[in-house]
């Protein structure tokens, strides 16, 4: 899951693709869909990318409104409520780290 750390975490020797506060609401959601389904370098991870869907959509993004929506629903309140605390971890700190 992405917390605010220092630097990015080593997963499996890789360094895992982070969002970055210079990313817009489309580099977000492309994120986010990478966390969604596993891909692209990142784990599968509900939490991260409905964190990261809400960053995208505070960024503009319609198409990860949609998303963060439907993942909530697959969500229990415990994964919910750690994805909204991750999103405002992040926005506090700027940067993210993920720990997988």
């Amino acid at each position: 899951m992405i917390g605010v750390q220092g630097a990015a975490a080593d997963h499996n020797g890789d360094h895992l693709p982070l969002p970055t506060p210079d990313m817009d609401g489309e580099a977000l959601f492309r994120l986010g869909l990478a966390y969604s389904s596993g891909q692209d370098g990142c784990p599968l991870d509900r939490v991260s990318a409905h964190m990261i869907f809400n960053l995208a959509a505070m960024k503009g993004s319609l198409e990860a409104r949609e998303y963060r929506k439907e993942m909530s629903a697959e969500m229990c309140s415990e994964e919910l409520a750690e994805a909204q605390r991750a999103a405002r971890r992040w926005i506090d700190g700027g940067t993210a780290h993920v720990a997988a």
